[in-house]
């Protein structure tokens, strides 16, 4: 009997496994064992391309088993607990730590894109996780990230809303993977190479499905926007929150060009997003010796961040430590619930979890 590690298959014969161990390779013309694993293949050149068909197809057979495999458990990353028990240390009770993976696993947001309340919520989140916090996820809440990515990609597809918004989610994702591949290197992110690579592919379709989106007017012979009076379109304008939005809208009519331009608009949108010290330092004139604040808004945008506002928030109880959606009734034992809760941001959800 070989001692552990010896190999007792003798040097220069073929051997084959089998269901019932090792074998020899036995050659079905002479009856005796081939000697050389090159008798085995046939010279003429068909024959080897048969070899060589034969081993791909049972590699290809195995990854459509894989990628079957992995279609059939995708739904199962997608939980639907209305709220979770945020504990940052070990008790008596309780055992480890809660993680920004987890809390993105348990977490309903694969139902929460479906909500116009907090959808520019759930974006912003995967915004910021994949600018610094995508390589602290686990592979399981990577797979999560990347389908519930997928599932946004296609309502706005179907929708048409949202387009650049998600586009400037794509373009932040994939310079953010291009940099943990190339430069820090693969060790960074949990799971194979060649499966990111295949990931950053199918970013990139997603990008050119949006790109290619044409938006076609609806056939509605009602009153329009441009119907309405100056004053009621002006103020229609004053609740966009996003500069780029304006100037998006003053594109659609001459009208609405010489609206999108009004001064005490764009003072206003300053006024909304930044601080009057902010302000004061990147004071722009125009060439009539008066303030430009288009100017300044889009120079100050670039600088310090604009306010966040959004329809619902997560929120987290300071009594009993639960993170929910707004309006979510959780097992809180304080007499007035509503007064413990604290309205969370996208990025106070993430330092919620840097211990």
């Amino acid at each position: 009997m070989p001692f552990l590690g010896q190999d007792w298959r003798s040097p220069g014969q073929n051997w084959v496994k089998t269901a019932d161990g090792w074998t020899r390779f036995l050659d079905e013309k002479s009856g005796g064992y081939v000697a050389d694993i090159s008798s085995f293949c046939k010279k003429d050149d068909h024959n080897k391309e048969n070899l060589f068909n034969s081993l791909n197809y049972d590699v290809a057979a195995k990854k459509r088993k894989k990628d079957l495999l992995n279609n059939k458990t995708k739904i199962q990353y997608f939980h639907q607990e209305k709220w979770i028990y945020v504990h940052k240390g070990s008790t008596k009770e309780r055992h480890g730590y809660c993680t920004l993976g987890e809390a993105f696993n348990r977490l309903d947001f694969s139902s929460a894109i479906l909500d116009s309340r907090r959808f520019n919520y759930v974006v912003r989140l995967l915004e910021l996780i994949a600018k610094s916090q995508l390589t602290s996820l686990s592979g399981i809440a990577q797979k999560n990230y990347m389908n519930i990515l997928e599932k946004v990609v296609q309502k706005v597809l179907e929708d048409q809303q949202n387009i650049r918004l998600i586009r400037e989610l794509l373009q932040t994702l994939y310079t953010s993977l291009c940099t943990l591949v190339q430069r820090v290197g693969k060790s960074v992110l949990v799971g194979n190479i060649n499966m990111w690579v295949h990931r950053m592919e199918s970013i990139l379709h997603w990008q050119q499905q949006l790109n290619n989106i044409q938006i076609t007017r609806p056939a509605f012979k009602g009153t329009t926007l441009t119907d309405l009076p100056l004053c009621l379109q002006l103020n229609i304008m004053q609740r966009l929150s996003d500069g780029r939005d304006l100037v998006s809208l003053g594109q659609v009519a001459p009208n609405l060009q010489v609206l999108s331009e009004d001064r005490l608009l764009w003072k206003k949108l300053c006024q909304y997003h930044f601080t009057d010290r902010q302000i004061r330092k990147r004071l722009i004139l125009s060439d009539k010796g008066q303030l430009d604040w288009k100017k300044m808004y889009f120079k100050l945008i670039r600088c310090y961040p604009r306010k966040e506002q959004y329809g619902d928030t997560l929120q987290l109880c300071r009594h009993c430590h639960i993170l929910s959606w707004k309006g979510t009734d959780h097992p809180c034992t304080a007499n007035n619930p509503e007064t413990c809760s604290t309205s969370l941001s996208p990025q106070d959800f993430i330092n919620l979890f840097r211990f």
